[in-house]
């Protein structure tokens, strides 16, 4: 039976909507994760809503999985209701393997809070 991730390791993750650098983001994040693998996020945010979202990483399919996972989340909701994402979502809703994954969505996750941070930081 195949799996969410299944499907998109096929298609790969230039494929995905969100996966991508972005020029002029409202804001943005990159950390690196306990494998190494670095994940960017980048916020277009209007009226306190994430109107577009991108992620981008060089990561394994698990990184860039979680990372399109977190970024499909994100777009259309407001900054305080997208702090509420949250890595045991990602896992539970199959969009990376529970075992190997749970760091990926753990970085995935970190970078867009970042995001939202380096939003509500800013002067």
């Amino acid at each position: 039976m195949a799996t969410k991730l299944d499907e998109r390791e096929v298609t790969g993750a230039e494929a995905e909507p969100f996966y991508g650098r972005m020029n002029d983001p409202t804001a943005s994040a990159s950390v690196r994760g306990p494998c190494g693998d670095e994940m960017e996020f980048y916020l277009v945010i209007a009226n306190g809503v994430i109107e577009d979202v991108r992620y981008y990483t060089e990561g394994c399919g698990q990184t860039r999985s979680c990372g399109a996972a977190v970024a499909r989340r994100a777009k259309g909701r407001t900054v305080l209701d997208a702090l509420s994402i949250n890595p045991r979502e990602i896992i539970e809703a199959q969009e990376c393997l529970p075992r190997e994954g749970r760091h990926c969505a753990i970085l995935a996750v970190t970078t867009l809070y970042r995001a939202i941070a380096d939003y509500l930081l800013a002067p």
